[in-house]
């Protein structure tokens, strides 16, 4: 397990902090890294390009002369792509660029590209981003102190912190060639494009529980075993009720007094055949 150390605003040791192995200690994967830099640019692309076919291009549509005896070639219109100011054939059209890419293969390749700017030795662990009030001057003596300004060049800087954090998005933001992100916005395009990596103590730990694939089977065998717990009761259940067929005894025994009812009917009979004999 990998240990950097954590420094101040005015580059001063203050400890260290261990990363963990599956985030920061990954092999370089370049073919994976391609593949999600593409992904990344195509879900990026507008694609609103567009070029005017002849149905599109101002111009009469009138035939400009007959067919034969002029000794000219035939033409039907000047909208026609033979033609100056023509239409333009198969040019481009609006179409959506974007694709999917599984989960998995992106934040591999977020942990490659992490773990390769670490062995370069671009990785720097803040204790934190305190500043008390957005002054831009603040923010540029804390870059210069940490070494990020060569020949009164500042370097491309991608600082990882919280955006609660208003004093550093006010100071940095007026700031060329540095961006701030936090852990949930880290993407492969700007750990590619930036030199160093500022990132805080408090964004590394995110870093260790969103991209340590150990930590997310962990989370799936905790979500699967109240399951399992709410599934045993129906059963239970079903045992419980295989004995309640002694408590349908009373509908039954309901019918056997539903069937003597005919018997009082009877008596209405009787009583016709006593009207027969008094007539």
């Amino acid at each position: 397990m990998p240990t950097v150390k954590v420094r101040n605003l005015k580059n001063k040791e203050v400890g260290e902090v261990s990363l963990a192995d599956a985030v920061f200690g990954v092999e370089l994967n370049e073919s994976l890294i391609h593949a999600a830099l593409m992904n990344f640019q195509a879900n990026g692309r507008q694609g609103t390009s567009a070029t005017k076919t002849r149905g599109n291009v101002s111009g009469s549509g009138r035939k400009l002369w007959k067919q034969k005896g002029t000794g000219r070639a035939r033409i039907a219109s000047l909208r026609s792509p033979l033609w100056k100011g023509g239409g333009n054939v198969h040019g481009p059209q609006p179409r959506d660029w974007s694709y999917k890419m599984p989960k998995k293969m992106r934040r591999g390749a977020l942990r490659s590209a992490l773990s390769e700017r670490l062995r370069e030795g671009n990785v720097i662990v803040v204790d934190e981003f305190g500043f008390k009030s957005p002054k831009t001057k603040d923010f540029l003596e804390a870059v210069g102190a940490l070494g990020l300004v060569e020949n009164r060049k500042r370097t491309k800087t991608l600082i990882v912190d919280s955006l609660d954090n208003a004093n550093l998005i006010l100071s940095s933001r007026n700031v060329e060639k540095t961006k701030v992100t936090n852990s949930y916005g880290l993407n492969i395009y700007d750990i590619l494009y930036h030199e160093k990596l500022l990132i805080s103590k408090a964004a590394v730990e995110e870093l260790n529980q969103l991209l340590d694939p150990k930590a997310e089977s962990g989370k799936s065998e905790v979500e699967e075993a109240p399951k399992a717990k709410k599934e045993a009761k129906p059963k239970a259940e079903k045992a419980e009720g295989e004995g309640a067929p002694k408590k349908e005894a009373k509908p039954k025994a309901e019918k056997t007094e539903g069937e003597e009812a005919p018997k009082k009917e009877s008596k209405p009979k009787a009583v016709k055949k006593e009207a027969t004999d008094n007539e």
